[in-house]
């Protein structure tokens, strides 16, 4: 029996509930106070917020909570992994990490962090209006993800197998979707994983070896329902995107947010993403 809207409405309001309980466990565990207003990820999965320690230094604090089969691996360590990476990233450190299990339902993973200045460029992942970084903050992400790119890991963001299938199973097996050019990505370069004014990069989760231009494709698919965001970001990377591995990358990153926003019924991200798509098939 499906759940009527009021009782989704009621659940989501006990799991945050609880989830605030965890990050107030995971508080008291790094000895620091809650200073902030927690903000949540992608349904629910995550919450996190400033925290400062007993001489009032900030940090930030994140929980996220998933079931038991899929906490492990190199998505749930990424962060922490992020920490190998060079230090000229402008990016968090991870001070720490404290897991726990609820029962065999759950498991929890709190990390504490570096916190960086400035505030996210939105505060969702595609936004509706204009944004308008600097053209220094344009030029500090062009050298942050060039610096990513030429780092070598052994971590995998996406491979031929999993880039194949996202495309054919999204847009069918004409799709063109073999990838030419690897490198290290961050893999989640959305508006509201970036700060400004002075340039951050947030999540680190899923980084690791993937299509060339991944990160420019995943930004600029995120700017598809701002005509201006999404011809700055054009502007800055074209170099980039207008490449055949930036053409699959995009079409890659495609697939990827079309999955995720037709599972939130984000009916108008769905079909400017796939607008976008079919250019790139029938151009």
């Amino acid at each position: 029996m499906t759940p009527t809207n009021a009782e989704v409405a009621e659940a989501d309001r006990q799991f945050a509930a609880w989830m605030r309980g965890n990050l107030a466990r995971a508080a008291d565990h790094f000895a620091v106070e809650l200073d902030g207003e927690p903000v949540f990820g992608w349904r629910l999965r995550s919450i996190g917020t400033r925290v400062r320690d007993a001489s009032g230094a900030g940090y930030w604090l994140r929980v996220v909570s998933e079931f038991p089969q899929w906490a492990h691996g190199e998505f749930w360590t990424g962060n922490t992994d992020a920490n190998t990476l060079p230090a000229s990233l402008p990016k968090p450190y991870v001070l720490g990490y404290f897991e726990w299990n609820e029962r065999d339902w759950r498991h929890q993973r709190a990390e504490l962090s570096t916190l960086l200045p400035g505030d996210p460029c939105s505060t969702t992942d595609a936004p509706t209006t204009d944004l308008n970084p600097s053209s220094t903050w344009w030029a500090d992400l062009r050298r942050t993800l060039a610096t990513l790119a030429a780092t070598p890991t052994l971590r995998t963001h996406a491979d031929q197998q999993r880039v194949s299938r996202r495309i054919h199973d999204t847009f069918g097996d004409h799709a063109e979707s073999h990838v030419e050019q690897w490198e290290t990505v961050h893999g989640d370069l959305h508006w509201n994983n970036l700060l400004h004014p002075q340039l951050g990069v947030l999540d680190w989760e899923g980084w690791g070896r993937g299509p060339a231009g991944t990160d420019a494709a995943t930004l600029l698919c995120s700017s598809v329902l701002n005509p201006t965001t999404h011809r700055a970001v054009r502007s800055a990377f074209g170099d980039v995107l207008d490449t055949p591995t930036g053409r699959v990358a995009q079409l890659y990153a495609t697939a990827r947010l079309l999955h995720r926003v037709e599972m939130d019924r984000r009916h108008e991200f769905a079909a400017a993403l796939r607008e976008h798509a079919s250019t790139l098939l029938n151009g």
